[in-house]
This record gives C-alpha cells, sequence and structure tokens, in this order.
C-alpha cells in the first residue's frame, strides 16, 4: 500500500482501505512533531503519509483521503 509520502497534496481524493487502515495523527510529546497516516488495524504497524506542521496541513490531509475524524497517538 503505498501514500506518497513528501508530495504535495493533489485535488482528487485518494483511498485507502478503511476495513484494514484507520487514519492516526503520530504526535511527539518531547519534540510536538506530529505526523498524518494511517495504522494497520490487524498488524498495529503505522505507514506515514505527511508531515503535518500547522492546522492547514492537517486539513488538506484530512480533505485528501476523505477523512471525518482522526485518532491522535503518543
Amino acid at each position: 500500500m503505498k501514500f506518497g509520502f513528501g508530495k504535495k497534496p493533489e485535488k482528487a481524493v485518494r483511498q485507502f482501505e478503511k476495513e484494514n487502515y484507520k487514519p492516526v495523527l503520530k504526535c511527539s510529546i518531547c519534540t510536538g512533531e506530529q505526523v498524518a497516516g494511517f495504522k494497520n488495524i490487524h498488524s498495529g504497524k503505522f505507514e506515514e503519509v505527511m508531515l503535518i506542521r500547522n492546522a492547514k496541513e492537517l486539513e488538506a490531509f484530512m480533505q485528501l483521503y476523505d477523512v471525518k475524524e482522526i485518532v491522535r497517538e503518543y
């Protein structure tokens, strides 16, 4: 499953396997760094998609993948 890490968001909505993956925002307690991606609900493996530096980038990620809500993990 490829997500296109490091690429600019496109206008079209991308798809992810909703039955196997859930959207997650991984947050560092120490540095405050946030990375958006998808976590496999069966294996727990996290796939990074993009670095989130502000609310605008988070909104772009959510629109790009048609995500209504995202879970934060620390």
